[in-house]
């Protein structure tokens, strides 16, 4: 697949999209994510546009249950309507733009209010709670990112092991948004992971020893510590140049990863760190200086093993107080605050070029 089709009308059979499904852990029952084309559907507007975005019914988890995957070297960010920006009135009132793309800057990437596993940002053969707090394997390594990364300070989660067949493993830890999804952990440069049998760590294909390995019962912690450098960015994308495409009424803005480029700016960051931890015991330095980037609480499995998440604040097993850490919950306000300020700074920096299309409507 090269790209998404802009097509409105294009389904998720052509897409070959599967939906989140069961997932059962020591708690009870998961129930698998709700909603549908039903929940999705979004009501048509006067002049043939749909209505706003903001009036789309999403479920409980707060993502379209069908949505386009991140694969194939693309990736899709939920759109909403940014109110603050210019001329958002006159397009709303235009006849000009039907049947035409609308323009990127008049929307914004959704940010979620909560830190929880991604439902567009994984390999689609796994399968995610409805909570999205857990998730289950199918048959070879592949994973899931979480909805938020971190790129500096020292963040802290846990995943503990809820059913571990005979025969399955996982690769845990933390992965840059361009680490391949249909391989393990630490298959790659962009990824550091803790495997479960024999308790080895891998980065690029090389596994490692590091500490005993973890099973079903296990409660696992992961921390990294990245310090601020000269190249640190403190804003994140905001995808208003991209184009926005449309699936199943919602848009979504699309964006091509550049693995070769991600590759050649690939440098250590002096001083970064991660530590993993097995119920409470840190296991020691398991990666120094790694790659500088913006990294993703990540979960790779193979076969049908069980990992659930917790993202804090409440902790199991919070790290002792020799290990400053904020726990990865804190960071969805915390996006919320760079995606204002990334948009804001956008609008105001290309407003005489928005002026312009603006008299185009």
């Amino acid at each position: 697949m090269t790209s998404l089709s802009v097509s409105p009308d294009i389904g998720v059979d052509d897409m070959d999209i599967p939906l989140a499904g069961n997932v059962k852990g020591r708690q009870g029952k998961r129930r698998p994510a709700v909603g549908g084309a039903a929940d999705a559907g979004a009501p048509v507007g006067k002049k043939g546009r749909t209505a706003d975005l903001g009036a789309l019914k999403l479920p409980s988890h707060g993502y379209p249950t069908e949505h386009p995957f991140n694969k194939d070297g693309y990736r899709y960010i939920l759109a909403e309507p940014d109110p603050h920006a210019p001329f958002r009135q006159e397009f709303d009132e235009s006849n000009e733009w039907s049947g035409k793309p609308i323009p990127g800057w008049l929307y914004r990437s959704l940010c979620p209010g909560i830190v929880l596993l991604a439902l567009h940002d994984r390999a689609p053969q796994l399968k995610i709670s409805e909570d999205r707090l857990a998730v289950t394997g199918d048959k070879g390594y592949c994973m899931v990112r979480a909805t938020h990364g971190v790129c500096r300070g020292s963040w802290y989660w846990e995943a503990c092991v809820e059913e571990l067949p005979e025969g399955a493993a996982a690769r845990l830890g933390w992965a840059r948004r361009v680490a391949n999804l249909q391989a393990p952990l630490g298959y790659d440069k962009f990824g550091y992971s803790w495997r479960s049998r024999k308790g080895t760590r891998f980065h690029e294909s090389k596994g490692k020893h590091y500490s005993n390995g973890y099973g079903e019962g296990d409660t696992l912690g992961f921390l990294v510590v990245l310090p601020e450098s000269a190249t640190t960015k403190y804003t994140p994308n905001t995808y208003k140049d991209r184009p926005l495409v449309k699936f199943k009424s919602h848009l979504y803005y699309e964006d091509k990863d550049n693995i070769q480029e991600s590759l050649n700016n690939l440098k250590p960051l002096p001083g970064s760190k991660i530590y993993f931890f097995k119920n409470g015991e840190c296991q020691g330095e398991a990666f120094v200086d790694i790659y500088e980037g913006c990294y993703y609480p990540t979960v790779s499995l193979h076969k049908n093993i069980t990992v659930s998440v917790n993202f804090g604040p409440n902790f199991k097993y919070p790290p002792s107080a020799e290990y400053k850490y904020r726990p990865m919950s804190e960071k969805a306000e915390e996006a919320i605050c760079e995606q204002t300020m990334a948009d804001l700074l956008y609008l105001t920096e290309n407003e005489g070029k928005l002026r312009l299309d603006n008299f185009n409507l």
